[in-house]
């Protein structure tokens, strides 16, 4: 067994994808509608894990969106080449709440996502390209 996706609460499903696919870079897997308002909407940062896009529809869903994780990191993005995509989000607008900083198991700093979420952009040590 292996976890293939999880569900990121979001307030509404095309400011999301915007997000993800223009900000982050991420790829829109699928947009199907469902009917009734209801989208099966999935993206993915490159082959494996993907992220579906929930719209909120209670007062509790809504609640959670930009708080999935209590205050805590709750997404690591790993990348195999830090400073290119560090400075690749900062000149798209992507808000990073921590600076980077050198950690015994890599390089990382601290972003949010459109909600408020906060996501880790981490090298692991080791996994440099040229």
């Amino acid at each position: 067994m292996r976890i293939s996706q999880f569900a990121l609460t979001v307030r509404e499903y095309d400011e999301a994808i915007a997000f993800f696919v223009e900000k982050l870079g991420f790829g829109l897997i699928e947009d199907t509608d469902l009917g009734n308002g209801k989208r099966w909407v999935r993206v993915a940062s490159g082959a494996g894990l993907s992220l579906l896009l929930a719209r909120a529809t209670t007062p509790e869903q809504l609640a959670s969106v930009g708080n999935q994780a209590g205050g805590r990191v709750f997404i690591f993005l790993e990348t195999d080449n830090f400073w290119r995509d560090y400075e690749l989000f900062r000149s798209r607008g992507i808000e990073f709440v921590r600076p980077p900083k050198e950690e015994e198991y890599g390089t990382v700093a601290v972003f949010k996502d459109l909600y408020g979420n906060l996501w880790d952009l981490l090298q692991s040590r080791g996994s440099a390209r040229p």
